[in-house]
């Protein structure tokens, strides 16, 4: 510990990296890093703690090589190396000198605080379209993993809470109660038996993998404008090799808890929407453990702010986001029935617009799954969501197995007990009468809505579409209004103002709370 003190007191001196300019510390349970100039420089401290051992150097040594190794998956020009603090012969120390090594230090590349996703939350500058390209990493970082078969399933999923269960139990009396505790880990407990199958059948098809594993918004940042995951668990894989719709829950509960609900919302969707045809309905019938999954990550949060509590002489603030985090817990495990809402009108009516504004208040945290016929379609063709495809692909027959699709993701879904909100044209009176059916045969309600807006509306908004998976433009517009289609039995809105017009139409439509939406 005596060496280690002198490495912390030589590293935070300016004359370690050859400048005068102030060293920046930022101090954690279990490491500190040095701001100095360009680069940033990470050392281990020398404790054992329930889940990691950092007693010796070399256990810190070996820990600072598989940080940089594996955090180079997402962030490689972050990550430059793992370097040595050496012991001179003159007795003084050096960074990456020529003496004996006596500690290892990460050293990345610097970047400003205020590219930090949680910073931009705080500030409000974190958007949708940045939430959609982060989703889009993410899913492509889950695709190229591994698949770990000997971890994970129902088996470490019980270690889990009950880990979490132990650590709300050092605060008891104090930050949360006992009875609060026993019901939280009662409803976990009842939440993950009704899924074991789910659980060890994921485990057993490839789902579990060697993921992130500490994925929320201030181990992200945002380089050249796309936003990277960063600081990932080294130290233990257990925690790190996991289902990966609970590592993609970490995100969601921190979005959600920040008040982003549609951002959460936006980015579960995106998620599914973005993996390739098989995963995503995988992902959708995996959906019935997001619940605990949620839970679960809100609870870490609960006990790591209870923890670092201890260290501040002014915790009022940490215990009430403690007991803030363990609310939200508790919440998760109450998740309302799924119910089955169909979007449908011609091309440029706000479909999807209204979708999403929607989505977020329906059925169980995060929000409605989104099916979304334009997203569909490229997804099945394998094409990028914003690239468009040549008319050709617009087929009879293509649309027909997109709208099959449609109801088989929307069947899973609902099994899973989340809500459905299914996102397309529905021109044709047995394309209506088909997702209504599914509702029925599912028992969970169903409501349809029909967006009406004047044709020249409908062809200016789709001539505006920047950035999007529909393929539509004014010539689709002309042809879909030769459509017959039919006697329209679904609720009829009319979405030729504003879209906040739409939705208060919607809404009132609907029977839905307008006071009680969430943005």
């Amino acid at each position: 510990m005596d060496i280690w003190r002198k490495v912390a007191d030589f590293l935070v001196t300016p004359a370690a990296y050859v400048q005068s300019e102030p060293v920046q510390v930022i101090e954690t349970s279990i490491s500190m890093v040095f701001l100095a100039g360009p680069h940033a420089y990470k050392i281990k401290k020398p404790v054992i703690l329930g889940y990691l051992d950092f007693s010796t150097p070399d256990l810190r040594r070996e820990d600072c090589e598989r940080e940089v190794t594996l955090n180079r998956r997402t962030a490689p020009s972050l990550y430059l190396d793992s370097v040595a603090v050496t012991l001179e012969a003159d007795g003084s120390m050096a960074l990456d000198g020529k003496g004996v090594p006596v500690e290892w230090a990460v050293k990345m590349r610097r970047f400003a605080s205020e590219a930090l996703l949680d910073h931009m939350a705080s500030r409000g500058t974190l958007d949708i379209p940045l939430i959609a390209r982060l989703a889009h990493s993410i899913a492509v970082f889950h695709t190229a993993l591994a698949p770990e078969y000997d971890v994970g399933g129902v088996a470490d999923f019980r270690r889990t809470l009950m880990s979490n269960d132990a650590e709300y139990r050092d605060f008891s009396g104090t930050v949360f109660q006992i009875e609060a505790i026993n019901a939280l880990r009662d409803a976990s407990l009842t939440q993950m038996d009704s899924n074991t199958v789910l659980l060890d059948a994921r485990r057993e098809a490839g789902w579990v993998r060697h993921c992130h594993g500490d994925l929320h918004l201030a181990n992200i940042f945002c380089q050249d404008g796309e936003p990277t995951p960063f600081d990932c668990i080294t130290f233990n894989d257990r925690i790190a090799k996991i289902d990966i719709l609970y590592d993609l829950a970490f995100l969601l509960m921190d979005l959600w808890r920040r008040g982003l609900k549609q951002h959460a919302n936006h980015c579960l969707n995106q998620y599914i929407a973005q993996l390739s045809p098989a995963s995503a309905e995988a992902c959708i019938e995996g959906l019935g453990l997001l619940p605990v999954f949620l839970s679960s990550r809100a609870g870490v949060r609960a006990f790591v702010m209870a923890q670092t509590s201890r260290a501040q002489p002014d915790n009022a603030g940490l215990i009430s986001d403690a007991r803030e985090y363990f609310e939200l817990a508790q919440s998760f495990l109450r998740p309302p029935p799924p119910r089955l809402i169909a979007v449908s009108g011609l091309s440029g009516s706000g479909k999807s617009v209204l979708a999403r504004a929607l989505a977020p208040n329906v059925g169980a945290l995060p929000g409605a799954v989104i099916l979304r016929s334009d997203e569909i379609r490229k997804q099945l063709a394998g094409m990028p969501l914003l690239e468009p495809l040549p008319s050709a692909a617009y087929t009879p027959e293509s649309s027909a197995l997109v709208y099959a699709c449609i109801v088989k993701r929307t069947r899973a879904a609902l099994c899973a007990g989340h809500s459905v909100i299914a996102d397309a044209v529905y021109a044709r009176a047995e394309e209506r009468a088909t997702i209504e059916a599914i509702a029925h045969e599912a028992g969970v309600p169903f409501q349809g809505l029909w967006l009406d807006a004047p044709p020249e509306v409908l062809a200016n908004r789709v001539g505006a579409r920047r950035g999007d998976a529909s393929d539509a433009n004014a010539a689709v517009v002309r042809q879909q209004l030769e459509y017959d289609t039919g006697s329209i039995s679904w609720a009829r809105v009319d979405a030729g103002g504003t879209p906040d017009e739409t939705l208060g139409k919607a809404v009132r439509a609907l029977g839905l709370e307008r006071d009680s939406m969430v943005h």
